[in-house]
């Protein structure tokens, strides 16, 4: 059985006992919090599309952990007008272990 979520303004497909990585949400490490804005659940052939969302279906997840990607470094030039500026930026994170699909 699978799902396609929606958190953080983006869609991820999800089944089970996968390790997930989100834009940061405000939960304590171990806590258990349930997502509710599924747009589909497929198991097999049957396959429920939501219009948006699919009516009475939750996905259940354990928070794992809190972190910060990579760092994404951000570099603008003009050539020839001596202009160079250097940034970087790193993303918080929460990563989720998904426990139970419930349509």
């Amino acid at each position: 059985m699978y799902a396609v979520i929606k958190t953080g303004g983006k869609q991820y497909r999800v089944c089970a006992g996968q390790k997930l990585k989100v834009e940061q949400i405000p939960a304590e490490v171990g806590a258990e919090i349930t997502l509710d804005q599924v747009l589909m659940v497929g198991e097999g052939e049957s396959v429920k599309v939501g219009a948006p969302l699919v009516a009475g279906a939750v996905v259940k997840c354990t928070v794992v952990a809190h972190g910060r990607h990579d760092k994404v470094k951000i570099f603008k030039m003009r050539r020839r007008k001596h202009y160079q500026k250097h940034q970087g930026h790193r993303q918080n994170f929460t990563e989720l272990r998904i426990d139970t699909i419930v349509a």
